[in-house]
Protein backbone atom coordinates (compact mmCIF):
# COMPACT_ATOMS: atom_id res chain seq x y z
CA UNK A 1 0.00 0.00 0.00
CA UNK A 2 1.24 3.49 -0.76
CA UNK A 3 2.39 5.51 2.23
CA UNK A 4 0.16 8.36 1.15
CA UNK A 5 -3.51 8.60 0.27
CA UNK A 6 -6.08 11.27 -0.50
CA UNK A 7 -9.26 12.06 1.42
CA UNK A 8 -11.10 15.15 0.27
CA UNK A 9 -8.49 17.85 -0.35
CA UNK A 10 -6.07 16.74 2.37
CA UNK A 11 -3.06 14.54 1.66
CA UNK A 12 -2.25 12.34 4.63
CA UNK A 13 -0.07 9.42 5.65
CA UNK A 14 -1.77 6.14 6.47
CA UNK A 15 -1.10 3.67 9.28
CA UNK A 16 2.24 1.96 8.94
CA UNK A 17 3.88 5.00 7.32
CA UNK A 18 6.56 7.10 9.05
CA UNK A 19 5.18 9.58 11.58
CA UNK A 20 3.95 12.92 10.32
CA UNK A 21 6.47 15.57 11.40
CA UNK A 22 4.98 18.89 12.45
CA UNK A 23 6.95 22.05 13.21
CA UNK A 24 5.34 24.78 15.32
CA UNK A 25 6.95 28.12 14.51
CA UNK A 26 6.55 30.44 17.50
CA UNK A 27 6.20 34.16 16.87
CA UNK A 28 6.92 36.65 19.60
CA UNK A 29 3.94 37.10 21.96
CA UNK A 30 2.32 33.87 20.74
CA UNK A 31 -0.57 32.53 22.81
CA UNK A 32 0.22 29.43 24.86
CA UNK A 33 -3.36 28.17 24.96
CA UNK A 34 -3.59 27.80 21.18
CA UNK A 35 -0.13 26.23 20.99
CA UNK A 36 -0.93 23.67 23.69
CA UNK A 37 -4.37 22.97 22.24
CA UNK A 38 -2.79 22.12 18.90
CA UNK A 39 -0.15 19.76 20.34
CA UNK A 40 -2.26 17.84 22.85
CA UNK A 41 -4.37 15.95 20.24
CA UNK A 42 -1.12 14.74 18.64
CA UNK A 43 0.18 13.42 21.95
CA UNK A 44 -3.10 11.66 22.66
CA UNK A 45 -3.26 10.20 19.14
CA UNK A 46 0.08 8.51 19.81
CA UNK A 47 -0.88 7.42 23.31
CA UNK A 48 -4.27 5.97 22.46
CA UNK A 49 -3.00 4.13 19.39
CA UNK A 50 0.26 3.03 20.98
CA UNK A 51 2.01 4.18 17.80
CA UNK A 52 4.05 7.23 16.95
CA UNK A 53 1.70 8.68 14.35
CA UNK A 54 3.04 12.20 14.95
CA UNK A 55 6.28 13.91 15.86
CA UNK A 56 6.40 17.60 16.70
CA UNK A 57 8.99 20.20 17.51
CA UNK A 58 8.88 23.88 18.37
CA UNK A 59 10.86 26.33 16.27
CA UNK A 60 11.97 29.94 16.52
CA UNK A 61 13.79 32.22 14.13
CA UNK A 62 17.23 31.59 15.65
CA UNK A 63 16.66 28.72 18.06
CA UNK A 64 16.50 31.09 21.01
CA UNK A 65 13.60 30.98 23.51
CA UNK A 66 10.45 32.92 22.59
CA UNK A 67 8.39 34.99 25.00
CA UNK A 68 4.69 34.13 25.00
CA UNK A 69 1.88 36.64 25.41
CA UNK A 70 1.66 35.85 29.14
CA UNK A 71 5.34 36.72 29.62
CA UNK A 72 6.72 33.18 29.85
CA UNK A 73 9.94 32.44 27.99
CA UNK A 74 9.47 29.16 26.12
CA UNK A 75 12.39 26.98 25.07
CA UNK A 76 12.32 25.66 21.50
CA UNK A 77 13.77 22.53 19.90
CA UNK A 78 15.55 24.15 16.97
CA UNK A 79 16.04 27.14 14.75
CA UNK A 80 13.57 27.11 11.88
CA UNK A 81 16.26 26.75 9.20
CA UNK A 82 17.51 23.57 10.89
CA UNK A 83 14.14 21.84 10.39
CA UNK A 84 13.96 20.87 6.74
CA UNK A 85 12.24 17.46 6.86
CA UNK A 86 8.80 18.58 8.02
CA UNK A 87 5.44 17.52 6.63
CA UNK A 88 3.47 20.36 8.24
CA UNK A 89 4.51 23.82 9.46
CA UNK A 90 2.12 25.72 11.74
CA UNK A 91 2.72 29.34 12.73
CA UNK A 92 1.69 30.11 16.32
CA UNK A 93 0.72 33.77 16.54
CA UNK A 94 -0.62 35.98 19.27
CA UNK A 95 -0.49 39.66 20.09
CA UNK A 96 0.41 42.13 17.31
CA UNK A 97 1.55 39.61 14.68
CA UNK A 98 2.39 42.47 12.31
CA UNK A 99 5.28 43.43 14.59
CA UNK A 100 6.35 39.83 15.33
CA UNK A 101 6.78 38.64 11.74
CA UNK A 102 10.26 38.85 10.21
CA UNK A 103 11.37 38.50 6.60
CA UNK A 104 13.18 35.32 7.58
CA UNK A 105 9.86 33.86 8.81
CA UNK A 106 8.27 34.55 5.43
CA UNK A 107 11.19 33.07 3.50
CA UNK A 108 11.08 29.93 5.65
CA UNK A 109 7.34 29.49 5.09
CA UNK A 110 7.63 30.05 1.34
CA UNK A 111 10.46 27.51 1.10
CA UNK A 112 8.45 24.97 3.11
CA UNK A 113 5.46 25.46 0.80
CA UNK A 114 7.67 24.91 -2.26
CA UNK A 115 8.82 21.61 -0.76
CA UNK A 116 5.17 20.52 -0.55
CA UNK A 117 4.61 21.03 3.18
CA UNK A 118 1.14 21.68 4.50
CA UNK A 119 1.23 25.23 5.91
CA UNK A 120 -0.98 26.49 8.74
CA UNK A 121 -1.53 29.16 11.33
CA UNK A 122 -3.28 29.31 14.68
CA UNK A 123 -4.58 32.30 16.66
CA UNK A 124 -3.15 35.13 14.53
CA UNK A 125 -0.70 32.92 12.65
CA UNK A 126 -2.72 33.25 9.44
CA UNK A 127 -1.37 36.80 9.18
CA UNK A 128 2.11 35.40 8.48
CA UNK A 129 0.67 33.04 5.85
CA UNK A 130 -1.11 35.94 4.17
CA UNK A 131 1.98 38.15 4.27
CA UNK A 132 3.99 35.33 2.70
CA UNK A 133 1.43 35.14 -0.12
CA UNK A 134 0.56 31.53 0.71
CA UNK A 135 -3.20 31.77 1.22
CA UNK A 136 -4.40 33.94 -1.66
CA UNK A 137 -7.65 32.35 -2.81
CA UNK A 138 -7.82 30.13 0.28
CA UNK A 139 -10.25 30.32 3.17
CA UNK A 140 -8.43 31.46 6.28
CA UNK A 141 -9.47 31.70 9.93
CA UNK A 142 -7.99 34.20 12.35
CA UNK A 143 -9.02 35.47 15.77
CA UNK A 144 -12.07 37.70 15.43
CA UNK A 145 -10.19 40.78 16.65
CA UNK A 146 -8.09 40.75 13.46
CA UNK A 147 -10.72 39.73 10.89
CA UNK A 148 -11.38 43.28 9.61
CA UNK A 149 -7.67 44.13 9.50
CA UNK A 150 -6.77 40.92 7.62
CA UNK A 151 -9.56 41.51 5.10
CA UNK A 152 -8.35 45.07 4.51
CA UNK A 153 -4.65 44.22 4.27
CA UNK A 154 -4.99 41.07 2.11
CA UNK A 155 -8.09 41.29 -0.11
CA UNK A 156 -7.15 38.13 -2.04
CA UNK A 157 -7.47 36.01 1.10
CA UNK A 158 -10.93 34.53 1.72
CA UNK A 159 -11.13 35.53 5.37
CA UNK A 160 -13.78 33.60 7.26
CA UNK A 161 -15.34 33.92 10.70
CA UNK A 162 -15.30 30.13 11.06
CA UNK A 163 -13.44 28.47 13.91
CA UNK A 164 -10.98 26.87 11.52
CA UNK A 165 -10.34 26.21 7.86
CA UNK A 166 -8.82 22.97 6.58
CA UNK A 167 -8.43 22.58 2.84
CA UNK A 168 -5.81 21.27 0.41
CA UNK A 169 -2.40 22.02 1.96
CA UNK A 170 -3.52 25.00 4.04
CA UNK A 171 -5.03 25.06 7.51
CA UNK A 172 -5.79 27.81 10.01
CA UNK A 173 -7.60 28.18 13.30
CA UNK A 174 -8.96 31.19 15.12
CA UNK A 175 -7.00 30.54 18.30
CA UNK A 176 -7.73 29.29 21.78
CA UNK A 177 -9.59 26.00 21.74
CA UNK A 178 -10.33 26.34 18.00
CA UNK A 179 -6.82 24.94 17.48
CA UNK A 180 -7.95 21.80 19.33
CA UNK A 181 -10.92 21.38 17.00
CA UNK A 182 -8.76 21.83 13.92
CA UNK A 183 -6.19 19.27 15.02
CA UNK A 184 -8.90 16.79 16.03
CA UNK A 185 -10.30 16.97 12.51
CA UNK A 186 -6.83 16.57 11.03
CA UNK A 187 -6.29 13.42 13.12
CA UNK A 188 -9.77 12.22 12.14
CA UNK A 189 -9.02 12.63 8.44
CA UNK A 190 -5.75 10.75 8.80
CA UNK A 191 -6.68 8.00 11.26
CA UNK A 192 -10.47 7.82 11.46
CA UNK A 193 -13.33 9.23 13.55
CA UNK A 194 -13.01 6.77 16.42
CA UNK A 195 -9.52 7.97 17.33
CA UNK A 196 -10.69 11.56 16.99
CA UNK A 197 -13.62 10.89 19.34
CA UNK A 198 -11.43 9.06 21.84
CA UNK A 199 -9.02 12.00 21.98
CA UNK A 200 -11.86 14.45 22.60
CA UNK A 201 -13.03 12.33 25.51
CA UNK A 202 -9.54 12.11 26.98
CA UNK A 203 -9.15 15.90 26.99
CA UNK A 204 -12.73 16.27 28.34
CA UNK A 205 -13.89 18.14 25.27
CA UNK A 206 -17.69 18.11 25.48
CA UNK A 207 -18.05 18.03 21.70
CA UNK A 208 -16.03 18.28 18.51
CA UNK A 209 -16.93 21.47 16.70
CA UNK A 210 -17.10 21.40 12.90
CA UNK A 211 -15.34 23.65 10.41
CA UNK A 212 -18.70 25.26 9.63
CA UNK A 213 -19.13 26.69 13.11
CA UNK A 214 -18.37 30.35 13.55
CA UNK A 215 -16.56 32.29 16.20
CA UNK A 216 -18.89 33.92 18.65
CA UNK A 217 -17.84 37.53 18.34
CA UNK A 218 -19.02 39.58 21.32
CA UNK A 219 -21.67 41.98 20.17
CA UNK A 220 -20.11 44.67 22.34
CA UNK A 221 -16.95 44.35 20.26
CA UNK A 222 -18.91 44.73 17.03
CA UNK A 223 -20.95 47.71 18.16
CA UNK A 224 -18.65 49.25 20.75
CA UNK A 225 -20.52 51.59 23.08
CA UNK A 226 -22.32 53.45 20.30
CA UNK A 227 -25.59 51.47 20.50
CA UNK A 228 -26.49 50.91 24.16
CA UNK A 229 -30.19 50.38 23.35
CA UNK A 230 -29.42 47.63 20.86
CA UNK A 231 -27.16 45.91 23.38
CA UNK A 232 -29.93 46.15 25.95
CA UNK A 233 -32.45 44.63 23.54
CA UNK A 234 -30.15 41.71 22.69
CA UNK A 235 -29.50 41.09 26.40
CA UNK A 236 -33.27 40.95 26.96
CA UNK A 237 -33.62 38.38 24.18
CA UNK A 238 -30.84 36.19 25.59
CA UNK A 239 -32.42 36.35 29.06
CA UNK A 240 -35.86 35.31 27.78
CA UNK A 241 -35.42 32.12 25.75
CA UNK A 242 -38.07 29.76 27.09
CA UNK A 243 -40.82 32.37 27.02
CA UNK A 244 -39.90 34.81 24.25
CA UNK A 245 -41.00 38.40 24.67
CA UNK A 246 -43.19 40.08 22.10
CA UNK A 247 -41.57 42.87 20.12
CA UNK A 248 -43.79 45.43 21.83
CA UNK A 249 -42.66 44.17 25.25
CA UNK A 250 -39.01 44.40 24.23
CA UNK A 251 -39.50 47.95 23.00
CA UNK A 252 -41.37 48.99 26.12
CA UNK A 253 -38.78 47.48 28.47
CA UNK A 254 -35.97 49.26 26.61
CA UNK A 255 -38.02 52.46 26.46
CA UNK A 256 -37.93 52.77 22.67
CA UNK A 257 -40.57 52.51 19.96
CA UNK A 258 -41.22 49.34 17.97
CA UNK A 259 -40.19 51.13 14.79
CA UNK A 260 -36.91 52.20 16.39
CA UNK A 261 -36.22 48.61 17.43
CA UNK A 262 -36.71 47.45 13.85
CA UNK A 263 -34.43 50.17 12.49
CA UNK A 264 -31.65 49.33 14.98
CA UNK A 265 -31.61 45.65 14.07
CA UNK A 266 -31.78 46.22 10.32
CA UNK A 267 -29.07 48.87 10.35
CA UNK A 268 -26.54 47.24 12.68
CA UNK A 269 -27.28 43.50 12.52
CA UNK A 270 -28.70 43.19 9.01
CA UNK A 271 -31.91 41.39 9.96
CA UNK A 272 -35.26 41.89 11.60
CA UNK A 273 -35.62 41.68 15.40
CA UNK A 274 -37.76 38.55 15.08
CA UNK A 275 -35.17 36.77 12.91
CA UNK A 276 -32.35 37.66 15.29
CA UNK A 277 -34.39 36.52 18.29
CA UNK A 278 -35.24 33.25 16.57
CA UNK A 279 -31.55 32.61 15.81
CA UNK A 280 -30.64 33.28 19.45
CA UNK A 281 -33.15 30.62 20.51
CA UNK A 282 -31.96 28.17 17.84
CA UNK A 283 -28.36 28.65 18.96
CA UNK A 284 -29.39 27.81 22.51
CA UNK A 285 -31.25 24.77 21.18
CA UNK A 286 -28.13 23.56 19.41
CA UNK A 287 -26.16 23.80 22.65
CA UNK A 288 -28.82 21.81 24.50
CA UNK A 289 -28.98 19.12 21.82
CA UNK A 290 -25.23 18.65 21.85
CA UNK A 291 -24.59 18.98 25.56
CA UNK A 292 -27.61 17.36 27.23
CA UNK A 293 -29.80 14.26 26.91
CA UNK A 294 -32.98 16.31 26.47
CA UNK A 295 -35.34 15.11 23.76
CA UNK A 296 -36.03 17.21 20.70
CA UNK A 297 -39.48 18.03 22.08
CA UNK A 298 -38.01 19.12 25.40
CA UNK A 299 -35.43 21.29 23.67
CA UNK A 300 -38.09 22.87 21.49
CA UNK A 301 -40.14 23.71 24.55
CA UNK A 302 -37.13 25.04 26.48
CA UNK A 303 -36.29 27.37 23.60
CA UNK A 304 -39.75 28.82 23.16
CA UNK A 305 -41.05 26.93 20.12
CA UNK A 306 -44.73 26.08 20.11
CA UNK A 307 -44.31 22.68 18.42
CA UNK A 308 -41.57 20.21 17.55
CA UNK A 309 -42.37 20.29 13.77
CA UNK A 310 -42.08 24.08 13.69
CA UNK A 311 -38.82 23.88 15.66
CA UNK A 312 -37.40 21.21 13.33
CA UNK A 313 -38.30 23.24 10.25
CA UNK A 314 -36.64 26.40 11.55
CA UNK A 315 -33.62 24.45 12.81
CA UNK A 316 -33.10 22.75 9.45
CA UNK A 317 -33.41 26.09 7.64
CA UNK A 318 -30.62 27.63 9.74
CA UNK A 319 -28.19 24.73 10.20
CA UNK A 320 -28.94 22.54 7.18
CA UNK A 321 -29.86 19.41 9.15
CA UNK A 322 -32.70 18.28 11.42
CA UNK A 323 -32.16 18.61 15.17
CA UNK A 324 -32.14 14.82 15.60
CA UNK A 325 -28.99 14.61 13.47
CA UNK A 326 -26.99 16.60 16.01
CA UNK A 327 -26.62 13.36 17.94
CA UNK A 328 -25.34 11.12 15.15
CA UNK A 329 -21.91 11.01 16.82
CA UNK A 330 -23.29 9.22 19.91
CA UNK A 331 -22.99 5.64 18.50
CA UNK A 332 -19.32 6.28 17.74
CA UNK A 333 -18.74 7.61 21.25
CA UNK A 334 -20.41 4.56 22.78
CA UNK A 335 -18.30 2.26 20.62
CA UNK A 336 -15.12 4.02 21.72
CA UNK A 337 -16.09 3.69 25.40
CA UNK A 338 -16.89 -0.01 24.94
CA UNK A 339 -13.58 -0.68 23.26
CA UNK A 340 -11.74 1.16 26.00
CA UNK A 341 -13.41 -0.96 28.67
CA UNK A 342 -12.37 -4.14 26.82
CA UNK A 343 -8.79 -2.94 26.75
CA UNK A 344 -8.47 -1.89 30.38
CA UNK A 345 -7.71 -5.46 31.50
CA UNK A 346 -5.03 -6.04 28.84
CA UNK A 347 -1.31 -6.20 29.53
CA UNK A 348 0.98 -3.70 27.83
CA UNK A 349 3.15 -4.71 24.89
CA UNK A 350 6.85 -3.98 25.14
CA UNK A 351 7.83 -0.56 23.88
CA UNK A 352 10.46 -1.00 21.17
CA UNK A 353 12.94 1.75 20.54
CA UNK A 354 15.76 1.88 18.01
CA UNK A 355 18.28 3.58 20.31
CA UNK A 356 18.37 6.86 18.36
CA UNK A 357 17.83 10.15 20.25
CA UNK A 358 14.29 10.49 21.54
CA UNK A 359 12.03 13.13 20.03
CA UNK A 360 9.47 15.03 22.12
CA UNK A 361 6.77 12.75 20.71
CA UNK A 362 8.75 9.61 21.53
CA UNK A 363 9.42 10.77 25.08
CA UNK A 364 5.71 11.49 25.57
CA UNK A 365 4.81 8.10 24.12
CA UNK A 366 7.35 6.33 26.34
CA UNK A 367 6.06 8.15 29.42
CA UNK A 368 2.51 7.08 28.54
CA UNK A 369 3.24 3.35 28.38
CA UNK A 370 1.98 2.88 31.94
CA UNK A 371 -1.23 4.79 31.28
CA UNK A 372 -4.36 2.68 31.11
CA UNK A 373 -5.17 4.21 27.73
CA UNK A 374 -1.85 3.38 26.09
CA UNK A 375 -2.55 1.65 22.78
CA UNK A 376 -6.22 1.23 23.65
CA UNK A 377 -7.55 2.10 20.21
CA UNK A 378 -5.13 0.02 18.15
CA UNK A 379 -5.29 -2.99 20.45
CA UNK A 380 -9.09 -3.00 20.57
CA UNK A 381 -9.18 -2.76 16.77
CA UNK A 382 -6.90 -5.80 16.45
CA UNK A 383 -9.01 -7.79 18.89
CA UNK A 384 -12.22 -7.02 17.00
CA UNK A 385 -10.62 -7.94 13.69
CA UNK A 386 -9.53 -11.29 15.09
CA UNK A 387 -12.92 -12.01 16.60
Amino acid sequence: MSSEAKRGDVTFKVNGAPPVRIGFLLLGNFTLIAHSAAIEPLRMANQLSGQEHYQWLTLSETGEPVRASDGQRVMVDAAMEDAQDLDIVIVCGGLAPQQAIRKSHLSFLQAAARRGCMIGGIATGAWALAQAGLIDGYRASIHWELIPALQEAFPKVLVTNRLFALEAKRLSAAGGTAALDMMLHLVGQQHGPELMTAISEMVTCDRIRSAQEQQRVPLRHVLGTSQPKLLELVALMEANIEEPLELEDLAETANVSRRQVERLFLKHLGCSPSRYYQNVRLNRARQLLRQTSMTVIQVADACGFASAPHFSKRYHALYGLPPSNERTCEPVQRQVRARREVFMADEFDDFEHSGSPLSSAEMALLAARCEATYGSMGRADARLMAA
